[in-house]
């Protein structure tokens, strides 16, 4: 049996399963990445749900684990040396879950660094860029008189699905011919905006061909549909 005990989250959300990965998570576009792997790779792990609006990230506990304050975090009670490891920032967290299983991520070096560049890609520009066009079209931002933070992130969300749609030109993936990590930490972020941040319109999505293709591809997925709903309401 692991012992968690030297993780204070573990205090206030207790592993029933402390042999299994903990997932401390909410279903965001940041958050269901980590899902989505993990039921990709069928690895037992417990979910704890962390309610952003109630703000639980900033409890000591969560800051224990994640000292930045933000969802995903995991603990895997079997890590590199067979101890247990606590990790944040979900890119990391899909890489390290990838080499630990050999999954997901190509196995020859050039298709490895293919795939990397394209979940930095979304870390730096997609998250980013398209979380802004949520704040200022659907919450607190919409209010603002003056519309030209809007339209700067509107007009460089546009330009990244242009980027995604020349990419898909040809392979069915972002990586290449196999679905991955860079296909599973993107995909969140391009739903919400169309469906969430109400912004599908504002981007002309309608009028992509590659990425609507893509987005189906993985929204096909059985696991990544189980993905986009956990950790589950209590």
């Amino acid at each position: 049996m692991a012992d968690l005990s030297a993780f204070p989250i573990t205090a206030r959300w207790p592993a029933r399963h402390p042999d299994r990965i903990q997932l401390y998570s909410l279903p965001t576009p940041n958050g269901v990445k980590i899902s989505i792997l993990l039921e990709e790779l069928g690895l037992p792990y417990e979910p704890h749900r962390i309610d952003i609006m109630k703000n639980e990230t900033w409890t000591p506990e969560f800051l224990s684990l994640n000292p930045n304050g933000k969802i995903p975090a995991i603990i895997d009670p079997d890590g590199p040396g067979g101890q247990p490891i606590g990790l944040f920032e979900s890119g990391a967290i899909l890489l390290y879950l990838a080499d630990k299983t050999g999954r997901f991520v190509p196995a020859d070096p050039a298709g490895r660094w293919e795939a990397i560049q394209w979940v930095f890609f979304q870390m730096a520009a997609i998250g980013p860029m398209f979380g802004q066009v949520g704040f200022f079209n659907k919450f607190a931002g919409k209010d603002y008189p003056d519309k030209r933070p809007l339209e700067r992130y509107v007009g460089e969300s546009r330009r990244l699905l242009g980027v995604l749609e020349a990419r898909l030109e040809g392979p069915d993936w972002l990586a290449g011919k196999d679905y991955g990590i860079a296909d599973i930490a993107t995909l969140g972020w391009v739903r919400n905006l169309i469906t969430f941040y109400d912004a599908r319109d504002l981007v002309a999505y309608d009028t992509l061909k590659n990425v609507p293709t893509w987005l189906d591809r993985c929204l096909a997925r059985p696991a990544v549909q189980r993905g986009l709903t956990l950790p589950a309401a209590g």
